[in-house]
């Protein structure tokens, strides 16, 4: 054992030897695809432009107050200052690794009392009082490297808590964009059904005027009550989906949900783009997608843990020093009192090779691990920014229909109650027409609201918005 340890630190000492693989991003990974950097595959509609992500896309809204609120959610969210915080930490844990490989200082004082060949439990006063003070130096070599990989994973730990941060930025600025879109929509749906609402009253007035003159019956009357009535009872629902919005964004904002932005309860016109949607390809995807990065991240971690286990096999050598006085009270200074040492201190737990392979093996598998998370995070993140790219350019397709058909349902309602009005139609023939009128002013308010929300699930599935 002796002839092992001495034939091992030269060949450290000259190497510079840094145990475990270096990192990089394996041939094989995902990320390196072709197929995975290439434009995408539902990004050729004229609803998307090839050019790169804004760094803050919720202003391609171009709506200072949807930009204010994202802002004030950014400065003041919780879920963001926590994640701030764990950055923070993360950073901790650096430095407090990157101290391992500095000098360690440590000073230590003692003073006793002894009687020599007994023991008392009191303490007289002629015993000899001896003191003790001592200051060790010591400064790690690190041949085998283990601390230099320490460090490494520390880093890149720090490095994924950075992306893990992102991610929440690009989360909040999205449900806050999601949030304000909902409450204009919802103010959207609600002005639709009191559009229907009105066209109904004017028809239950007509029903009632015509019954009162013998021209229409009580069932007439009835039935055209119903229908309105039916109507009006989809206002509570639309106002507290509204309010359930107020509320988010004020959540987000940091504040109480009481305290939301009054002004926002108006808003009429939910924020519409006026241009194609930037998209860019799967090559910008991969390098700003904050959970791609976080999981690459991971990888790197997990392949420093090798070599930081790798290194317990070899030597583990420490300079250090020793100066210390210690003597009776009375001779303290004297020279007899002075000693110390300097030198270096090996230690190697050589009989524990199989436990220290067993844990380099299991490092081994965690990276694989690591990397199987990490091709399977650029895969749902290619798959949910494909869907929502193919989803938001059909929704497109289904709002243009729905426009047409809301436009038509409307002549024909109005064309219905000036034909009844004439006795040239039934009055069923005009509720049919009305209820109608309302099935497609409510499911074309719906489609818009979902377009939006289409919207931002493109922009949440880009990954976009962390950015300074």
């Amino acid at each position: 054992m002796k002839r092992a340890l001495l034939s091992w630190l030269p060949a450290l000492a000259l190497a510079g030897c840094v145990a475990g693989p270096n990192y990089h991003v394996p041939d094989h990974a995902m990320v390196r695809a072709p197929a995975a950097n290439a434009p995408f595959h539902s990004g050729a509609e004229p609803a998307f432009a090839q050019a790169d992500l804004p760094p803050h896309w919720w202003r391609l809204y171009d709506d200072p107050r949807l930009d204010a609120y994202v802002g004030e959610a950014l400065a003041a969210n919780t879920d963001l200052r926590a994640a701030d915080a764990n950055l923070r930490r993360a950073g901790d844990v650096v430095r407090q690794v990157q101290a391992g490989r500095t000098v360690q200082t440590s000073v230590g004082a003692a003073a006793f009392a002894a009687r020599v060949g007994g023991y008392t439990l009191t303490v007289p006063l002629d015993l000899p009082y001896s003191g003790i003070l001592n200051a060790t130096v010591e400064y790690p070599l690190d041949l085998a490297g283990g601390i230099k990989r320490g460090i490494e994973a520390a880093s890149d730990q720090a490095e994924a808590a950075q992306a893990a941060r992102d991610r929440v930025r690009v989360a909040v600025a999205a449900a806050v964009t999601r949030a304000y879109a909902d409450t204009c929509s919802a103010n959207v749906t609600l002005a639709a059904t009191r559009h229907v609402l009105d066209v109904q009253d004017r028809t239950l007035n007509s029903m009632s005027r015509l019954f009162k003159g013998g021209r229409s019956t009580a069932f007439d009357v009835t039935r055209a009550r119903a229908a309105r009535d039916q109507s009006a009872a989809r206002l509570p629902e639309i106002i507290a989906v509204r309010q359930a919005s107020l509320y988010q964004i004020a959540a987000l904002m940091g504040r109480a949900p009481s305290d939301y932005p009054r002004e926002l309860e108006a808003c009429a016109t939910p924020p519409m783009l006026r241009q194609p949607l930037p998209i860019g390809d799967g090559a910008a995807l991969l390098k700003r997608r904050p959970d791609i990065r976080a999981a690459e991240r991971q990888l790197a971690a997990a392949t420093a843990g090798i070599g930081v286990e790798t290194a317990a096999l070899y030597p583990n050598v420490t300079l250090t020093g020793s100066a210390g006085l210690a003597n009776t009270i009375g001779s303290f200074l004297t020279g007899p009192s002075f000693g110390g040492y300097a030198g270096p201190l090996i230690s190697w737990a050589f009989p524990n090779r199989k436990a220290i392979h067993a844990r380099i093996a299991g490092a081994g598998a965690a990276a694989d691990a690591a990397s199987a998370q990490f091709d399977g995070t650029v895969i749902e993140a290619l798959r949910q920014t494909e869907t929502s790219l193919s989803s938001y350019a059909r929704e497109i397709d289904h709002d243009r229909a729905l426009e047409s058909a809301s436009s038509d349902a409307d002549r024909a309602a109005a064309q219905a109650d000036r034909l009844f009005r004439y006795g040239r139609t039934s009055v069923l023939e005009v509720l049919t027409a009305q209820s109608n009128l309302a099935t497609a002013e409510a499911t074309l308010a719906q489609s818009k609201a979902t377009l939006i929300d289409r919207q931002v699930d493109v922009f949440l599935a880009l990954g976009g918005g962390w950015e300074n």
